[in-house]
Parts: C-alpha cells; sequence; structure tokens
C-alpha cells in the first residue's frame, strides 16, 4: 500500500511533526510520498533526505533559528532568511529533489498571481525558503521571474499532490484554533487571524485524507515558541502513540474515501 504523508505549516508547531512521524514509523509505516508547507517542508525535506526525526529536531534546534536570520532593510520583509539557507545547504548540499529517498512536494504562494506552485523537482533549498517566508516578517523569495512567499496563505495542508498517486494519506496537522485566547499584544491578535484564516483553507483538504492527526495540546502554543521545540515534540509524538494502533493506519470501510 502507497502511503502518502502531509505535514501543515505552523512555524514553532511543526516540531509536532517530527514525534508525529517518529510513532508512525514505531507503528511500522513506511512513506511513498510527502507533501509539505512552510515549517512542513522544512521538517519533510530533511525527513525525505534521510534524517531520522530525532536526527532533524537535533539539527534544527542547533541551528538556532533566531540567530540565522539577518536584518534584511528592505521595504518588503524585516527579516532575510540567507542565515537558515546557509544552514540548510551545509545539511543537504546536494540542494536537489533528486537526491531525496523520498519523493516531497512543497507548496509557496506566488505572491502576484495569489495562486498556489508546488515543487517536485529542480532546486530543493529555495523551494523550501518560498514554502516558508511569512509575510512581512521576511523577504519573499524571487525565483525565475516569480515571487513566493508562505504556502500556508493558500494551502496550508497540501494534499492534492498526493491524491491518486497514494492508497492512503495521513495528515500531521499542528494548528488546532484553542478556545480560549488572551489578547496581550498586535502580535497575537495578528498571529490569531492569520491561524483562524489558514485553517479555513485546510478544512478541504482534510476530506481528502483516510487519517488526520492534530493534537489539541498545540492550540497553546505560538508560532514563534521554538524554544518549546522538545515539549512541541513531545507531544507529537505522545498524542500519536496514545490515540492510534497501527490498524487505524490501514485501509477499511471507515477509512476508504467517500
Amino acid at each position: 500500500m502507497k502511503i502518502g504523508l502531509v505535514l501543515s505549516g505552523g512555524g514553532a508547531r511543526g516540531f509536532a511533526h517530527l514525534g508525529v512521524i517518529k510513532a508512525l514509523e514505531e507503528f511500522g509505516l513506511r512513506f511513498y510520498q510527502v507533501a509539505g508547507t512552510s515549517a512542513g517542508s522544512i521538517a519533510g525535506a530533511f525527513y525525505c533526505y534521510g534524517y531520522t526525526p530525532d536526527e532533524i529536531f537535533d539539527r534544527i534546534s542547533q541551528m538556532g533559528f533566531l540567530k540565522s536570520v539577518r536584518p534584511a532593510w528592505a521595504w518588503t520583509g524585516l527579516l532575510s532568511m540567507d542565515g537558515f539557507k546557509e544552514m540548510m545547504f551545509r545539511c543537504m548540499p546536494e540542494n536537489d529533489f533528486g537526491a531525496l529517498k523520498i519523493p516531497l512536494t512543497v507548496a509557496a504562494a506566488e505572491i502576484r498571481l495569489g495562486k498556489v506552485a508546488y515543487f517536485d523537482e529542480g532546486e530543493l533549498i529555495p523551494a523550501v525558503l518560498a514554502s516558508s517566508t511569512i509575510p512581512a516578517l521576511f523577504n519573499p523569495v524571487r525565483q525565475n521571474g516569480n515571487v513566493y512567499v508562505d504556502g500556508g496563505i493558500i494551502d496550508n495542508l497540501p494534499v492534492r499532490p498526493l491524491v491518486g498517486k497514494c492508497d492512503f494519506i495521513i495528515a500531521s496537522h499542528c494548528n488546532p484554533v484553542a478556545q480560549r485566547f488572551d489578547i496581550n499584544s498586535v502580535k497575537d491578535v495578528t498571529e490569531r487571524s492569520l491561524l483562524i484564516a489558514i485553517n479555513e483553507n485546510t478544512s478541504k483538504s482534510k476530506t481528502h485524507c483516510n487519517q488526520v492527526i492534530e493534537p489539541p495540546d498545540l492550540g497553546k502554543f505560538s508560532t514563534f515558541d521554538l524554544a518549546k521545540g522538545r515539549e512541541i515534540f513531545d507531544i507529537g509524538y505522545k498524542y500519536t502513540k496514545s490515540n492510534y494502533k497501527a490498524i487505524d493506519f490501514t485501509l477499511n470501510e471507515h477509512t476508504k474515501h467517500s
């Protein structure tokens, strides 16, 4: 059976994907194809390249993401991803989708056309960076005459590239909208608004998945809670191990698409 894995965007909450993948591997699952947006594209790229979930966590933690971004001094964004780009090159020097052990599709938003773009061949790292550039915070990625920003704006759970190619699709979605919300700053309101908007574009995507793994406890974390990565990783792992069994990821009358 060909199993597809879809990884949502979510900033620091994306560490949960690594815990989910670790648990799924312990159930004996292996993936035929992977698709990801933003944080999901970062986790997906490392995983498809051949790193284990624990190795990915260690490498990203050691990168010191906040130290790797640099002031952009541009009207299009406050920060540049150049430092993170250099770190990714050190971890994945081939910089090519063809070098991946598992096929990967990365979703980004072409901001001028207002359309989603799916990358699955050619240069890997520019595609991942394009998918991860939060608008206004980071400079957009310009490539081949196009201008790309965070894919979560249009397709935060990019299942479409896997439909028809995989027999069973699992989604790891790390953006639950917590019912309790305290307004403490403009940043909080902005992030909450974006989270609500993004969840609207994932509703239809979820209907194309056989299983959607969405740990509710992730709702208490911010997009920028990078220092809490280990706790977020553990939530993804423990939730998956506690709420699912290997049989839940096999085709039966309850999991087949209607």
